[in-house]
């Protein structure tokens, strides 16, 4: 089975040896997000609402990429740095789906990398 590496200048570059995504088998998986900003590569933490929109704009870069839609994801893991932020993500993440959620899980994690507060995995089908 051939796997085809998914990777968009839309979203920031990977920071370790792994890539934005990778479509394999009728799937689409998406490494895990951060807030980013994909032009300066600089965190954004000023709020948990701005941290969310801008990892789920940093995903909807890559699934354009792929030519999909978040109406093609099937599951998510949300890392969290605190569950106490659990209702403000929620109400961003949510906002991104208008048909149909997703399958989730969501985890509250001892740390995330540079310091940021939410981290979003996806798992996405090619086809619907």
């Amino acid at each position: 089975m051939p796997k085809e590496i998914i990777q968009t200048n839309l979203a920031p570059a990977p920071i370790g040896p792994y890539n934005q995504a990778i479509k394999a088998n009728g799937f689409i998986f998406i490494s895990g997000q951060i807030a980013l900003d994909p032009v300066t590569g600089e965190t954004v933490t000023t709020s948990i609402e701005e941290e969310t929109h801008l990892v789920m704009k940093n995903i909807a870069a890559i699934l354009a990429e792929a030519k999909i839609s978040f109406s093609h994801i099937v599951k998510t893991t949300i890392l969290l740095s605190d569950m106490s932020l659990f209702a403000k993500v929620n109400e961003v993440y949510g906002s991104y789906f208008t048909d149909m959620p997703p399958a989730r899980e969501t985890f509250a994690v001892k740390g995330l990398p540079r310091g940021v507060n939410v981290e979003i995995s996806m798992t996405a089908v090619v086809e619907l």
